[in-house]
This record gives structure tokens, C-alpha cells and sequence, in this order.
């Protein structure tokens, strides 16, 4: 109740604020002031510093998005809904922050799995210890005319590390990935001599703010964290094949 009350309260400033001043990005000495006062009492730079319709001011510092004051002597960290649209606008803009180019993945060092005419393209990062993992592997079991491209993403441990080299260099990896997500059986034992990219894929995870497994990305870039559901999945490569023409 508490919670609710207090985004009730936000909604409701919003909207009296709205009329007030159109969101606009900040310019000139205004945003340099702001971004000066964000690195001093934050130790972090500013990428982005936005007049919002509400008063505040939106600063953006990697994929993380907060509010502050003209002066920053108050800083607001939390989620910004428009009462009239029930838009969480934080919600928002932290998926603009987060949208991954697509087309700069290197898919080569991912697990490739075809099913039907693959015509849809998913990847995932995802680690062979995670229960969640497991468990969008058995949802997303039904998935149909896809490409799934499976980034080895062993962030829970050292045995973690030690599957997917395994699992990287066994001699049908998808077979391989298989037997331990959907069998619980290991894979063997690998040549000490075995080369593969984990190192590069934990670099490319940490690039991209990957801080959990499991974690979807689709063709359009936009990402999923958790075990999403097989409904959910399928709705929005409808989505994306509807903005497409397809």
C-alpha cells in the first residue's frame, strides 16, 4: 500500500507539472552546471541531462536513470508514471538505454540451434547452473521456425566456467547444451588445448549491462530479462514481424 501510495502521489505532481514545461534536452550552461554537480556529488558522469514536464531533470549515467533539482541538492531515484497514460516513463527510457545492436553481436561465438525455416532470430546469455535458465529452456521448447543463438554465460561460478568450456567444446555443442539443460548431463571432459570465447563473452555481457541470467534479445535489440514465458516470446516476435510489413 505504501508503495502505491507513493507512486500515486508522483503521478499526481506529474500531471499538475505537465502543462507547466515540455520536456526538452538541456542546453548551454544550464546542462554544465548540472552535469559539474552530478560528477562532484556522485563521482559519475552524466551521458545525458534532460529538462523533464515535471519540474526535475533526468540525468543519465550509463543505464541508469535518476532525478535531480536544478542545483542537485536532491536527487530522486525511482520510476516516473504519466497518470494520464499510465506510461512508466522510466520503465521507458531505461529500455532505450538498454537496446542492444543487434547487428554487432558476435554471434559466432554463441551456440547456434535451428528450428524449422529459422526464420525468427533469438539470442540468449544464459549460465548452466542457472534454475531460470533451465526453465526458459523447457518453455521455449515449442518454439517454432527460430534461430537461437545461446551466448555461454557462466557468471554463477567457477563450475559454471568449467560446463561451458566443456559444453563449447564438445563435438555437437547443441546436442551438448542440450544434454545439460534438458538432461542434467554433463558434458565431457574437454581437451586442455580446447580454445573458446568465454572470456570475450563475459567482456561482451559486462558491456552490455548483462547482469543476470537468463536474459533475451531479440532482432530489434530490445531485451528480456528472467525466464520469460513461451506466450510472451511469441507475442513479441509478432510484434516485431507487425512493425516489419511481415
Amino acid at each position: 500500500m505504501k508503495n502505491w501510495f507513493l507512486a500515486a502521489i508522483l503521478a499526481a505532481f506529474c500531471t499538475m507539472a505537465a502543462a507547466q514545461a515540455p520536456a526538452s534536452a538541456a542546453r548551454g550552461p544550464v546542462e554544465d552546471g548540472i552535469r559539474a554537480k552530478v560528477e562532484q556529488r556522485f563521482n559519475a558522469k552524466a551521458d545525458s541531462v534532460t529538462r523533464m514536464p515535471f519540474g526535475l531533470w533526468e540525468v543519465v549515467i550509463g543505464t541508469e536513470v535518476i532525478y535531480v533539482d536544478q542545483d542537485v541538492n536532491y536527487a530522486f531515484v525511482g520510476r516516473v508514471i504519466d497518470a494520464k497514460t499510465r506510461d512508466d516513463l522510466t520503465a521507458r527510457k531505461r529500455d532505450e538505454l538498454l537496446r542492444v545492436d543487434f547487428k554487432s553481436l558476435p554471434l559466432e561465438q554463441a551456440i547456434k540451434i535451428v528450428r524449422g525455416d529459422g526464420s525468427r532470430t533469438l539470442v540468449t546469455f544464459e549460465d548452466p547452473n542457472c534454475g531460470f535458465c533451465k526453465k526458459l529452456y523447457r518453455d521455449i521448447a515449442g518454439l517454432k521456425n527460430v534461430t537461437i543463438y545461446t551466448f555461454l554465460y557462466p557468471i554463477l561460478s567457477q563450475d559454471s566456467f568449467d560446463k561451458s568450456r566443456a559444453i563449447w567444446c564438445a563435438k555437437d555443442r547443441a546436442k551438448a547444451w542440450d544434454d545439460q539443460m534438458g538432461k542434467g548431463k554433463a558434458a565431457p571432459e574437454p581437451a586442455a588445448d580446447c580454445k573458446h570465447p568465454l572470456q570475450q563473452t563475459l567482456e561482451l555481457g559486462r558491456k552490455l549491462d548483462v547482469s543476470g541470467t537468463p536474459t533475451l534479445v531479440f532482432s530489434d535489440g530490445r531485451r528480456m530479462p528472467g525466464a520469460v514465458p513461451l506466450e510472451r516470446v511469441e507475442a513479441t516476435f509478432k510484434e516485431i514481424a507487425s512493425k516489419q510489413g511481415q
